[in-house]
């Protein structure tokens, strides 16, 4: 939890310092009182342009007249608005009529089509880069460049540490713990003058228990989870061949109080377990635990464990092992690198003078054994004077690490996640903000230093959306004012008209004739 912590009160700090600096435009180092020097006062764009709909002038042809050709233009396919305005760059300063900001654009587009507004909502880190433009106007824009810096390498550093962790997490991670086991037993006199069969012969009770030493985990494991197997030896001589062995597979099992216990699916898991027997003399006894790996251990065959230097290991390590023996003897063709040339020691492990490396996990069967049991020998004291009726001993298991929970925790938790995605928001909102104060500035601007061009400009730019928002031919203004009639391009224009006229109604006609005839 505390490297969950540490990452994401890292990224948290970033975001306010980000979201500061550009609201409030405090920078890095600066007190709370600063604020940076504003850049001119926040003006909304001019109102929308003049006049309405201008109609054609009747009389026109409706192919456009090209003036130097002096022939008709062929017509070309207007695009809607939207996708003129998009492809055509206006020029700097000038807010069009039908202009809208960005994040209304994404709110229509999100609106109409659910992909698009999903998009919209995963925000690109380029989103919050400030334009060069607005940069080189306030040169304390940089801290803020610098903190966005600060973040990409933040976040990268986050990413590949999940990477790290989560590659880890493949892998087993165990402790070497000490369990305790305390081994116990008491003694019941025979009582002649009971009316219960059981208290009438003597009998003993053997305990065996166990914990771990210095645990820190709040849920305690139980005893039982550690082994596989419980195996309890007596004295043939007292108890026979037939039921001197007291077994109790813990992995199936569990029944207290027979010679062979099973559990059934519904038994938990216990702190200990007990065997109780008639006797009234000293019983030496054998107890074998077979410790529950996770995962599987097994014990190698002698000659390998010598080659290898291993007694008992997992599967994996085994074979990593040998991998290791092959690299460092150079027992790998040169040729075909998938063969492996045995050496001495491996033809009489593998009895094969050549073989594909592939083969060793198959042919590792053989040579797998399952591993020593643990054998404690231990005496069953009836002796009412003998006090020291506990044995202790202490055996290495594993278990697994703590810092494994905790990084399955870093990576599940997603509790700073929307604090990071609401101040994400606010910094693409501001850095949209930013950019439409900088049109109004360009506009005022430009304006201050030429306003009779700039409006005229302006009315031009303005003359140019409206034609294409209305789908307009021709150029009104220039139509409504006798020169424009006056180009020589007009005597062939009206000569084309009265021929297409004609044409049109000498078609009339013929299908008029055509129709009579018939």
């Amino acid at each position: 939890m505390d490297m969950e912590d540490s990452a994401g009160g890292a990224r948290k700090a970033t975001k306010s310092k980000l979201f500061e600096f550009l609201v409030h435009g405090v920078r890095p180092g600066m007190t709370s009182g600063a604020r940076m020097p504003h850049q001119g006062a926040p003006m909304g764009p001019p109102g929308p342009p003049y006049g309405g709909t201008p109609q054609i002038r009747p009389g026109m042809p409706n192919p456009a007249l090209d003036p130097n050709r002096k022939r008709p233009a062929p017509t070309q396919p207007v695009q809607p608005p939207s996708v003129q305005n998009r492809s055509r760059k206006k020029p700097l300063g000038f807010p069009a009529a039908n202009e809208i900001s960005a994040r209304q654009m994404d709110m229509r587009e999100a609106q109409s089509d659910p992909a698009i507004g999903s998009n919209a909502k995963r925000r690109k880190m380029a989103d919050k880069i400030l334009p060069q433009r607005i940069r080189e106007l306030v040169p304390e824009s940089q801290a803020y460049m610098d903190l966005l810096a600060f973040e990409r390498k933040l976040d990268q550093t986050i990413m590949r540490k999940r990477v790290d962790i989560q590659e880890a997490l493949k892998r087993p991670m165990k402790q070497k713990r000490k369990l305790r086991l305390y081994i116990s037993n008491t003694f019941n006199p025979a009582k002649p003058d009971t009316e219960d069969s059981e208290g009438s012969i003597a009998s003993w009770e053997l305990r065996v228990e166990g914990k771990l030493l210095d645990d820190p985990g709040k849920q305690k494991r139980k005893f039982s989870s550690f082994f596989k197997s419980l195996v309890i030896e007596l004295d043939k001589d007292l108890y026979g061949p037939d039921n001197h062995l007291v077994e109790i597979a813990l992995k199936h099992a569990a029944k207290i109080g027979e010679t062979q216990w099973h559990r059934t699916p519904t038994t938990q898991e216990t702190d200990g377990f007990q065997v109780k027997r008639p006797g009234d003399v000293n019983v030496r006894c054998t107890l074998l635990l077979m410790l529950d790996y996770q995962p599987p251990q097994f014990k190698l065959d002698p000659r390998l464990a010598r080659l290898l230097g291993i007694h008992t290991q997992t599967r994996s390590c085994i074979i990593q092992a040998l991998w290791q023996y092959v690299k460092t003897n150079k027992l790998q063709d040169s040729h075909e690198k998938e063969y492996i040339n045995c050496d001495k020691y491996f033809q009489q492990i593998f009895d094969c003078p050549r073989l594909k490396f592939c083969e060793i996990p198959q042919r590792l069967t053989n040579l797998l054994l399952p591993p020593d049991p643990i054998v404690i020998n231990h005496i069953i004291s009836v002796d009412p004077n003998d006090q020291k009726k506990t044995a202790c001993y202490d055996i290495d298991v594993e278990v697994d690490d703590p810092l494994k929970g905790q990084m399955n925790g870093f990576l599940l938790s997603t509790a700073n996640q929307q604090e990071i995605a609401s101040l994400d928001n606010k910094i693409h909102e501001t850095i949209e903000s930013i950019n439409q104060l900088k049109i109004q500035r360009d506009f005022m601007l430009s304006f201050s230093r030429d306003p009779k061009g700039y409006i005229q400009d302006w009315i031009c730019s303005q003359n140019r959306d409206l034609k294409l928002m209305t789908d307009t031919v021709g150029n009104p203004e220039e139509e409504r004012r006798a020169e424009f009639y006056n180009q020589p391009w007009s005597q062939e224009a009206v000569s084309r008209y009265f021929y297409c006229k004609i044409q049109q109604r000498r078609q009339e006609l013929e299908q008029a004739l055509a129709m009579r005839t018939t």
